[in-house]
């Protein structure tokens, strides 16, 4: 059987509106719906540990209860974010963008009328499932619509706002929570949303690859459960060991359904949810570790670097959130830069550098103590700023230059799927190792050892921010020693922890450095990238601007591949 594409319009526009479809306005709402929605969608992950003392008061929940609140949303948006983007790809990627939205915003809804703890785990997995759809597939569709330069400009402009939706998140929560109370972080989601969401129905166009295959649906449930099993475990491995029986069986369960969706995508070949080919793909693997591995040391970074601000430093969260403008300032700065440095600037300095400065950040926490002032920090935002600002956009082009334009939704997909594990085990991995140093460190400490047995349990209460209640129930004559005690124990195991993080980061420079090549990205993209640099060249005074050259129709721009076999 011999397979021939063709391209068919949508639908039968004029000869003008077909010349300028993707160069006018239409594409400037499509941006700005995925950057609403994406900076949604990220925003949940940071904005709810704010809000967890007023939920734990509300419903009376216990500390199981409370995590399940942060995990059942980071297990939903990671186990469908490969699905998604290959389901956009084959049956519209607006049509299925949408669906997520809806997801989403009911979800959101759900969460801030709950009544108990349990209805509100159960919405946010709901709300991790739209959201993983939204942030799946949101990459591709900026890819439809841009080129060249432009999409650079573009995924510049979306680094940027993923950036600074984890950077606002303790200072939007902050000040909901404190100023109309903790289902706000939940119900602001639904009229902004609403607003974004007719937008995308009015304005956003539609892009599907006809196919004659069905979908891989084996692939979709193979990968999901495997995918979902690997997070939970990482998620619940401190809670309940990491050599518990649940734990063991959720990663061994994980590794069998992979084997087996490995053999079921090999049988699928080139219609495939995911072309296990792609792995032949240099490139493709290089930017999938650098992501993995910066999204690891960076997110449990943050995470850590602002419990260390409210729980050592004594902030409120927004107090907090106004202390890490710096970081978030720069990290946009950083990112609209970036934009227009991804089609001049060979791809592997811009991924090298970005983990470079990353690194560099990280390993500067070590100049705070448990009495210096936060603007100690200043120079580990400014680093840990403008390396997220450089890679985010980088990444995020990448992800789906590396295939083409019709196969964008599944590398999206792919892309973020790295991004989400790597979060997961950063959080889980370092959050353990942070955990367990800092105990120690209090309990070897002359103050933890007046405590006798309960040292242990007081450095347990330091490492998960609950200091200030452990010296509540304390002896009174030993609070000044154990706070002293705690603080050091906290901001020595911190900067232990960010030590690993740095390194962490260092291996993803060296491998941005050694494993991103531009002769493995599509033909597409790296013919877009040497039109871009032509355009970027000034025409001299006597030289007029050269037309540009007839290009073949792209994916995406008003047209629909079809596949036709005979």
């Amino acid at each position: 059987m011999k397979e021939r594409t063709t391209q068919v319009p949508l639908q039968a526009p004029d000869a003008e509106a077909d010349r300028t479809a993707g160069t006018g306005g239409g594409r400037g709402w499509t941006l700005a719906v995925v950057c609403v929605a994406t900076f949604m969608l990220l925003l949940d992950l940071t904005v709810v540990n704010v809000a967890l003392p007023d939920i734990r008061q509300a419903f009376d929940a216990s500390f199981t209860s409370l995590q399940w609140v942060l995990d059942a949303y980071a297990l939903g948006l990671a186990a469908v974010l490969l699905t998604a983007g290959s389901l956009a790809d084959r049956l519209g990627r607006k049509r299925v963008f949408n669906v997520g939205f809806v997801v989403f915003l009911l979800a959101s809804l759900a969460c801030g009328l709950a009544g108990d703890a349990l209805t509100l785990s159960v919405s946010r997995g709901v709300q991790g499932l739209g959201g993983a759809v939204l942030f799946a597939v949101g990459p591709a569709l900026i890819g439809q619509e841009y080129q060249g330069r432009d999409r650079g400009k573009a995924f510049g402009i979306f680094g940027g706002v993923v950036g600074l939706s984890i950077a606002f998140g303790p200072l939007i929560g902050g000040a909901l929570t404190d100023g109309l109370g903790w289902r706000w972080i939940f119900l602001v989601n639904v009229p902004v949303g609403l607003v974004a969401l007719v937008i995308s129905l009015l304005r956003m166009r539609e892009w599907r690859q006809e196919s004659a295959t069905a979908l891989d649906w084996w692939g979709l449930v193979l990968f999901s459960g495997a995918l979902s099993l690997l997070v939970l475990g990482l998620l619940r491995g401190e809670t309940e060991g990491w050599g518990s029986a649940p734990i063991v069986a959720m990663f061994a369960g994980a590794g069998v359904l992979l084997v087996v969706f490995t053999a079921v995508e090999r049988q699928w070949g080139e219609h495939a949810m995911l072309q296990l080919s792609l792995f032949r793909n240099v490139t493709f693997n290089g930017v999938s570790a650098v992501t993995l591995l910066c999204a690891a040391a960076t997110m449990s970074a943050i995470f850590l670097l602002v419990s260390y601000v409210q729980n050592v430093l004594a902030f409120s969260p927004w107090q907090t959130g106004l202390r890490f403008l710096p970081l978030t300032l720069t990290l946009f700065v950083a990112a609209a830069a970036a934009g227009s440095l991804t089609t001049r600037v060979p791809q592997r300095l811009l991924m090298g550098v970005s983990l470079s400065l990353i690194a560099v950040g990280l390993a500067l926490v070590a100049l705070t103590g448990p009495d210096t002032p936060w603007t100690a920090l200043l120079p580990s935002m400014f680093g840990i700023g403008v390396g997220m600002g450089l890679f985010n956009p980088s990444r995020a082009s990448l992800s789906i230059a590396v295939v083409e334009p019709s196969k964008a939704g599944m590398a999206s997909g792919i892309s973020e799927t790295f991004q989400q594990v790597g979060v997961a085990i950063g959080i889980a991995g370092f959050g353990a190792v942070f955990h367990s140093r800092v105990t120690d460190l209090f309990a070897g400490s002359d103050a933890g050892r007046q405590l006798g047995p309960a040292a242990h349990g007081f450095g347990e209460a330091v490492a998960a921010g609950g200091g200030n209640e452990a010296l509540r129930h304390a002896p009174r004559q030993l609070v000044p020693a154990l706070d002293h005690a705690a603080r050091t124990a906290f901001v020595d195991g911190l900067t232990d922890v960010m030590l690993v993080c740095a390194a962490v980061a260092a291996v993803g420079a060296f491998i941005g450095f050694a494993f991103v090549r531009t002769r493995d990205l599509h033909e597409s993209a790296r013919m877009e990238t040497a039109e871009s640099m032509e355009q970027g060249a000034a025409p001299t005074a006597s030289t007029p601007t050269p037309a540009p050259a007839p290009t073949a129709p792209v994916a995406g721009l008003g047209q629909e591949p079809v596949t036709e076999t005979h």
